[in-house]
């Protein structure tokens, strides 16, 4: 592919990127790089360009080299995780009673992510709460929680078992109706069978195929390895008002990484001795997370990314990407039934799990959908060795759906 700092004309048979396209960069190398190795991908450049562009041309290679490292770290995380990611899928299914059907609301939206900045945003969050739709990471609902905020949906997409510490206290405290937009990847602890569901689809092909079969409703929103910027492409769907971020530091300040309390913050206590105090652990684990450079990461694409989100997206608080915070201007209380609606499972959630199976190794055997299935689950499963057999997919896929 070829991507040019000025309006250069297209070449013919080759994907291009030019000046006068509104496709941002991002957008571009995410629709013409799929299923690509990091180390396979080879930047060639015409450093003349350099200088006489000067600073579009770096900006443009630096976007590129982003991409990379972001897409690196994705292909990591699915050779990590793919197993887990197409378990909890099939374990997740038999929970799903109840779907949330929606329409596009003017509320205003608050996002918290779990970052030690949440703190300091706390106190606007809970005087606008009423007249604001309030989308929660998972990881900062015990923070909310203690300042007495109940936020209207909760988002969880992490496919760790860790990720069930900050998911079953939402379901402890849980008085009435409580609504997740979740994906069917992440970890789910059993008692969630009568919460409701937003379901998150990445669409890829496997999990929209599966998604039909069952005729469930969901929004479509592609893996984007933080919670929060899938919390943020959420809150466009959700709403066309103004959307405010809090706790999305990327950074860690001190040695603090997370908003107090935090889900994690009792294993560190139960693990501490004489020669290994709270604090200690602390300084190692904020150390481990700047060396790992995966804020960093985040941090460069959010920057790059909300250049081109529609300008109605602002900061509570500055952090490492927002500068600048923006006040929340307080309006009419919030009446969430005009814009939501529940629907129940048409059948029983037990027997959808054979089906969605079923439906998946079909695909798997029809000629028209097995190269994009065999594509899929050859990165999920076999950490993407090329031209795995329909056979050796469809056995792996039977061993861990019925795990």
């Amino acid at each position: 592919m070829v991507l040019h700092v000025d309006n250069f004309p297209a070449h013919d048979d080759i994907p291009t990127l030019t000046s006068a396209d509104t496709t941002s960069i991002q957008e571009f190398l995410e629709t013409n790089i799929k299923e690509t190795k990091a180390e396979n991908i080879r930047i060639i450049e015409w450093r003349p360009s350099l200088n006489f562009y000067k600073t579009k041309y770096v900006s443009l290679l630096s976007q590129v080299a982003d991409f990379i490292k972001r897409m690196d770290a994705g292909t990591r995380t699915a050779a990590a995780f793919g197993k887990k990611w197409v378990r909890n899928f099939f374990r997740n299914i038999p929970l799903i009673n109840r779907s949330i059907l929606y329409r596009q609301s003017d509320l205003q939206v608050i996002i918290t992510g779990s970052g030690p900045g949440l703190e300091n945003a706390l106190p606007t969050i809970k005087k606008a709460q009423s007249s604001s739709l309030i989308i929660a990471s998972s990881s900062s609902v015990a923070a909310l929680s203690a300042n007495n905020i109940k936020p209207d949906f909760i988002i969880a997409t992490d496919g760790g078992s860790w990720a069930l510490k900050h998911i079953y206290p939402c379901l402890r405290n849980k008085k009435d109706d409580m609504y997740f937009a979740l994906s069917l990847c992440a970890a789910l602890p059993s008692q969630m069978s009568g919460c409701a569901f937003l379901l998150i689809n990445d669409g890829s092909f496997w999990q929209n195929v599966i998604l039909h079969e069952l005729s469930l409703a969901s929004v479509l929103i592609p893996q984007k390895g933080t919670v929060t910027a899938t919390a943020v492409e959420l809150a466009l769907m959700l709403s066309g008002g103004n959307i405010y971020l809090a706790g999305l530091d990327f950074s860690v300040n001190d040695i603090r990484s997370h908003v107090k309390p935090y889900a994690f913050d009792s294993i560190l206590f139960d693990g501490a001795n004489r020669l290994l105090p709270v604090y200690s652990q602390y300084f190692m684990r904020s150390g481990a997370i700047k060396d790992g450079k995966s804020m960093d990461i985040y941090a460069s694409w959010f920057r790059t990314q909300i250049l081109s989100w529609p300008k109605r997206i602002f900061s509570i608080t500055g952090t490492s990407v927002f500068k600048e915070g923006k006040p929340i201007l307080n309006g009419n209380e919030k009446t969430l039934c005009q814009y939501f609606n529940l629907a129940n499972a048409k059948e029983d959630p037990s027997l959808c799990q054979k089906r969605a199976l079923n439906a998946l190794l079909n695909a798997l055997n029809n000629n028209e959908y097995s190269q994009n299935i065999k594509q899929e689950f050859s990165s999920l499963l076999f950490n993407g060795e090329e031209n795995v057999c329909a056979d050796k997919i469809k056995k792996a896929i039977l061993e861990i759906a019925h795990e």
